[in-house]
């Protein structure tokens, strides 16, 4: 068995998709008698700088020899690679080994390549340790997203699927035409099992990429017979090829489980304090929160220390009003990158609320507001001369414990969608 890896061959302006090239080389492959066991589309560290578009890297597993696998995907890469991108640095690694065989380093390369940047040196160095194939084109940065692939099989845990159906190639750049009406129908017939198909508050079918490119569209879930069916309930332009890969798109694989100290720009992580500060609407319509580490008293009479903002963009839509809804003293576990400081909501779970809150009592015998008596010393009427401590008032609140999360609009390939299960409190799902 080989494997065989590739990265950084599309580009954000002029569109390609490295699913396609691999697809093609997969073609190219079983023409000449080769079989291709698995194909995988890998989900990288979101927050590099360097990325093209979603940050992935794609795998076939193959019985076909490793030099000639090589010669085969050097030659894909030559043919179908954006090169025109200044920003485009295609890699190939080609290793030859059962892919559940690779060693305990390339498996740690691969795992820590979804949460953390590599170098290109560290990736040549360790492919060279191990005899891999490898080659580059202008500068070959892929060659660490491509090392990443090669490992991943063994260094990641949890897998999903994503079937792709892609446009004949001469029509790229041009409208694509699918019937959205029948993506709407067939996402409510795949649901559960088959999510991020569309957005319905957003009336958005999702599945359908916005970008130049092959995909037409791609239908992602748990299951990959079921991801089929749905794509072929979709009404479109001629489908010209599909695939199905297998992805650790929708696992949240790329959180850490951090505390306060570890947070830092460039590293998604999962953390969990207090609201310090009241939600807050920005110019642009991002909203914005302190948390805090739990330990933190909030008496309520000042601000406690914010040990990181939290922010909600304007395209996580009606997710805001959700943020809106937090108050200081509320008791969270959130998700999302850091960058500048600010950690990206991706999704929050409620632990706590605040149920009541303080306020200046009534006289109870002439209904007016009480005046502080000084400090330490409670609340008075001035004109009946009764006194009062602090009154509380209950408060309804328009949240629930459990689990928040951006609409699938906005959501991170990566992200893991509340409906896919396995959290640790109630869900409220966003379809």
């Amino acid at each position: 068995m080989t494997v065989i890896a590739l990265d950084d061959t599309d580009s954000r302006e002029r569109g390609m998709c490295s699913t396609y090239l691999a697809t093609r080389l997969a073609e190219t492959l079983r023409d000449a008698g080769y079989d291709v066991e698995r194909r995988l589309l890998v989900r990288l560290d979101p927050a590099v700088e360097h990325k093209t578009r979603g940050n992935a890297a794609v795998a076939l597993h193959t019985a076909c020899p490793s030099a000639t696998a090589f010669d085969h995907a050097c030659e894909a890469v030559e043919r179908w690679s954006e090169f025109e991108d200044d920003r485009t640095s295609p890699g190939v690694v080609v290793a030859p080994d059962d892919p559940d065989a690779v060693s305990a380093a390339v498996a740690r390369f691969a795992r820590d390549a979804v949460r953390e940047h590599h170098s290109l040196g560290r990736a040549l160095s360790l492919a060279a340790d191990h005899g891999y194939h490898h080659r580059g084109w202008d500068g070959g940065r892929g060659r660490i997203g491509a090392l990443a692939a090669v490992g991943a099989w063994v260094g990641l845990d949890e897998w999903t699927y994503e079937h792709i159906s892609y446009r004949a190639f001469d029509r790229c750049g041009t409208p694509r035409e699918v019937d959205v009406d029948s993506v709407f129908a067939a996402a409510d017939w795949g649901y559960p099992t088959v999510w991020d198909t569309v957005d319905r508050v957003e009336g958005e079918a999702v599945c359908v990429p916005n970008a130049p490119g092959p995909i037409l569209y791609g239908i992602r879930g748990d299951d990959p017979a079921r991801c089929r069916a749905v794509a072929a309930r979709i009404e479109s332009e001629p489908v010209d090829r599909r695939a199905t890969f297998v992805t650790n798109q929708g696992t949240d694989a790329h959180l850490h489980d951090d505390g306060f100290d570890a947070l830092r720009d460039g590293r998604a992580s999962r953390v969990s304090g207090v609201v310090t500060t009241p939600p807050e609407t920005r110019r642009g319509g991002h909203v914005f929160f302190g948390l805090g580490p739990s330990d933190v008293p909030n008496t309520g009479t000042e601000t406690p220390r914010t040990a990181v903002d939290c922010v909600a963009f304007e395209p996580t839509k009606h997710f805001r009003d959700r943020v809106r809804s937090l108050r200081p003293g509320d008791r969270l576990t959130v998700c999302g990158e850091v960058s500048a400081g600010t950690l990206k909501l991706e999704k929050f779970a409620v632990r706590s609320l605040v149920r009541t809150e303080r306020v200046t009592p009534t006289c109870p015998d002439c209904g007016r507001s009480m005046e502080s008596a000084g400090r330490g010393q409670g609340y008075r009427c001035r004109d009946c001369e009764t006194r009062s401590g602090m009154a509380t008032r209950r408060l309804d609140r328009d949240l629930e414990r459990g689990w928040y999360e951006v609409p699938p609009c906005a959501r991170r390939h990566v992200a893991k969608p509340l409906v896919r299960g396995g959290f640790d409190a109630p869900t409220h799902p966003e379809r």
